[in-house]
């Protein structure tokens, strides 16, 4: 079916000879479609247009699930575990016919098993899978929603104890957060932040409201409000779930929940911290399917990939990979330790937390409090026979001596650094009291890295920029006249934000005998940094507007996290 729907494409001249041979190519090496590989690659520009395509050469429509809204008494026609298994929804009924949206309308058991449950006769409508799976999220989920359990709230009979009270018993408030429909609010808002693929839930309590922010995509969006009287039965509820202390009020708290979403387990790290007004609590939600730990996946031009995966397949040395919280370094070491993750390899990590669990992988989760320090946990490693180390991060110079007398002795360490771009990782190590001739001999290569929004290819369209405006992006006249621009106006589909998922850009600085020269001698960062551009390397501005020419991101994004 892949080569028929390609050959089919390039026939009616939509993509390119090339552009086939090159995603066929990609699809040997991973599990996704032959339309969504042609997605990403930009050859289409939105898995919309290819339905369309799809719905025409098959002579049925096509419908983009985002500009309807379907009726939640037709979409009990079909039962949940039926949609989610053949990827359908009902979009309407007229008289005895059933119009469904399906991704792969070939499937003439699916029609027939639809047809026998509903007793309708059924006229398909071609719709892209993800629209689908996300419209499945939204209207099987309570049909009551947040708001509606809010308001069924507002009638229950929960009492909640107020400021001018006197203080509750632990007994008081387990039974006060045994409420149904306050448990289905809690429940409700950790579903629908894993379904939307946020990162974090904030849960913030201030004097005269209680505000709910999900991170999505690297930016918190405000959520409805809740009710300001159930403040405390709210964080109340959340401690219990995450086995921690409900009357202890006056010291930060940290737990963990693990929760089933759909047919995964999804594990979320809380943190509970006294304030003025109350308890903040702040979940990180730590879903499996979020995490995508293919290196060709990330972001990295052909050039920096190559030149990352020669260095994290050398037999020993140390690799550094910088950046600010949150900009996906750890994302990017579970994915090289993935790629030579093999039987006849000994791999170790040291982090804090684990985030994520991979066979095959010896992961210690540090704990200073008891003594389990990043270099407790590295001077025990160097007794347990490792090929390969991960620190997840070098915080002091003590870490910093283990780590580099690691991979002077024949380990390949692996850890990161908070520093601004790749050259200055030098002076930091350099800084913590690593001698200059040790830095030379044991570092192979130091990346920087940062995320940037895509813009959502549903609402994507192209935008005149003043030409200041490019000018301060460094680019030249001629690159300014031939540039293409683009942003997302905003839709249903990307939460109205213009954006949807990030990528990550790279800085990618091999060590050189050049550059190993330049460090013995002291050299600055700003020389070596010039020396690393001679040699090709890309700087993180630069490997911005790579994104940008590609109409991966935007002007805004590329000046938002890159100097």
């Amino acid at each position: 079916m892949s080569s028929e729907l390609g050959n089919m494409l390039v026939k009616t001249g939509r993509i390119t000879e090339k552009q086939l041979a090159q995603a066929l190519e990609l699809q040997k090496k991973s599990k996704e479609k032959l339309g969504e590989i042609l997605v990403n690659m930009g050859a289409l520009s939105s898995e919309d247009e290819l339905s369309e395509f799809i719905g025409k050469q098959l002579n049925i429509g096509a419908l983009r699930l985002s500009d309807v809204q379907l009726d939640p008494e037709v979409v009990k026609l079909i039962p949940v575990d039926i949609a989610r298994k053949f990827n359908v929804i009902p979009v309407s009924k007229i008289g005895k016919t059933l119009i469904v949206a399906i991704s792969d309308p070939n499937n003439i058991y699916v029609l027939d098993a639809i047809k026998f449950i509903t007793r309708c006769s059924v006229q398909p409508v071609i719709s892209p899978e993800k629209a689908i799976r996300k419209a499945i999220d939204t209207y099987y989920q309570d049909t009551a929603g947040i708001d509606q359990i809010i308001k069924g709230l507002k009638d229950s009979d929960l009492e909640v104890i107020e400021e001018n009270e006197e203080v509750p018993t632990e007994q008081d408030l387990r039974s006060q957060v045994q409420d149904k429909p306050l448990v289905k609010l809690v429940d409700s808002i950790i579903g629908d932040a894993i379904r939307r693929g946020a990162s974090d839930i904030h849960i913030e309590t201030y004097e005269k409201r209680i505000r709910v922010r999900y991170r999505i995509d690297g930016n918190l969006q405000e959520m409805s409000p809740l009710p300001f009287k159930y403040r405390a039965a709210i964080v109340s509820r959340v401690k219990i779930m995450a086995d921690l202390d409900i009357s202890e009020r006056r010291l930060p708290q940290d737990g963990r929940i693990k929760v089933k979403f759909g047919d995964r387990a999804v594990d979320l790290r809380v943190s509970v911290l006294p304030t003025i007004f109350g308890e903040k609590v702040v979940m990180r939600i730590l879903d499996p399917q979020s995490v995508n730990v293919d290196l060709t996946k990330l972001g990295f031009s052909e050039k920096s990939l190559g030149e990352f995966q020669k260095a994290i397949h050398l037999p020993y040395g140390m690799i550094l990979v910088t950046g600010p919280t949150g900009s996906g370094k750890t994302t990017t070491l579970y994915s090289a330790l993935k790629q030579i993750n093999t039987t006849n390899i000994n791999i170790m990590t040291a982090e804090d937390p684990v985030e994520f669990n991979f066979d095959g992988i010896n992961q210690v989760a540090v704990k200073s409090e008891i003594g389990l320090t990043f270099a407790a946990a590295l001077r025990s490693f160097l007794r347990q026979d490792p090929d390969v180390i991960m620190v997840g991060e070098i915080r002091d110079s003590e870490t910093a001596e283990i780590a580099v007398r690691a991979a002077l002795t024949g380990h390949l360490v692996f850890s990161t650094l908070h520093t601004n771009d790749a050259p200055s990782t030098i002076d930091r190590l350099i800084d913590m009291g690593i001698p200059n001739y040790l830095v030379a001999s044991c570092v192979k290569l130091v990346m920087a890295q940062r995320m940037v929004r895509k813009i959502c290819p549903n609402c994507k369209q192209e935008v005149q920029i003043p030409t200041e405006n490019l000018e301060l992006l460094g680019l030249t006249e001629e690159e300014i006249k031939n540039i293409k621009v683009y942003e997302g106006r905003g839709c249903a589909e990307c939460n109205n934000t213009g954006y949807s998922g990030r990528t990550g850009i790279f800085e990618v600085m091999p060590i050189s005998f050049a550059i190993e020269r330049m460090i013995l001698s002291k050299a600055s960062s700003a020389e070596v940094k010039q020396q690393a551009i001679k040699e090709g390397m890309l700087t993180l501005r630069s490997a911005a507007l790579e994104k940008l020419r590609q109409g991966i991101t935007t002007v805004g994004e590329v000046l938002a996290v890159t100097a």
